[in-house]
């Protein structure tokens, strides 16, 4: 049995704080403000603490505890109140939820503190158990998830849940779905040349498929694959899934006017 099966999940919540992730707020803030605007459109208010900024991944996955460790304890300052943290990339949130606890093992109140955090598809699906009433055209996409999420977070289950509700887009399942893109944030540094061939292997899965369009919950893959896909000059790119979800409610989206 999986950790996804036995957790517990709250009610609805009334607030909710993001937590956007480094990538996000500093390369690609719009899909944290589109993350706000879909779970404010649900009803919750959405508290974005000024002070967050990474969550310790990239030294805890390079051997630096002790500065993984401060990282962290500066992270867990900036969510006092008890209410679920929404984290919008499945890898950042495994790194939360399930590595803050041996990383900060002797810390009180650590528990406490894993268990408000939710990715963002997971918090859709099983805390507010969305239902989507599709607004935009039919086309089809593909779904990447990174394996970090994937094996700690279960999303690829979850951000299929959500795409599916969709009665206009049609899943299409790429070769190889389950690999990695060979981003693994240092590891893309350190053996660029590995890191080069397997996202070689994942773009051309991913454009074996024929989709326009693919979506992903973790920008750092999403920011490997599309370089990889632009440097080919190949026209597919990928979207945040709280990009895309909001794109396809939005009866006022332009994309959606006339169809």
């Amino acid at each position: 049995m999986t950790e996804l099966n036995v957790r517990f999940y709250p009610s609805q919540p009334k607030q909710v704080y993001l937590f956007g992730t480094c990538l996000a707020d500093v390369l690609f803030p719009d899909s944290g403000i589109d993350a706000i605007e879909f779970l404010e459109r649900q009803g919750i208010e959405v508290i974005y603490p000024d002070g967050q900024t990474c969550c310790g991944q990239p030294a805890y996955n390079s051997g630096y505890q002790d500065e993984a460790k401060q990282v962290a304890l500066k992270q867990i300052e900036q969510f006092p109140l008890d209410i679920p943290i929404v984290v919008i990339s499945g890898s950042c949130g495994g790194m939360m939820r399930h590595h803050y606890l041996s990383l900060l093992k002797e810390e009180p109140q650590i528990q406490g503190f894993c268990d408000r955090i939710f990715e963002f598809t997971e918090f859709l699906v099983h805390v507010l158990k969305i239902e989507l009433k599709d607004q935009g055209p039919k086309e089809q996409v593909a779904l990447h998830t990174s394996c970090a999420a994937r094996r700690e977070m279960g999303v690829h289950l979850t951000g299929r849940k959500l795409i599916e509700q969709l009665d206009n887009v049609e899943l299409i399942v790429h070769n190889k779905e389950s690999e990695c893109c060979g981003f693994g944030g240092t590891f893309a540094v350190k053996h660029d040349d590995i890191s080069a061939a397997m996202v070689a292997d994942k773009t051309a899965n991913l454009l074996d498929t024929g989709v326009k369009q693919f979506i992903s919950a973790d920008w750092g893959c999403m920011m490997n694959i599309n370089g990889s896909l632009e440097y080919q000059n190949k026209p597919l790119a990928g979207k945040h899934i709280a990009s895309y979800l909001l794109e396809r409610t939005s009866e006022s989206n332009p994309s959606n006017k006339g169809n």
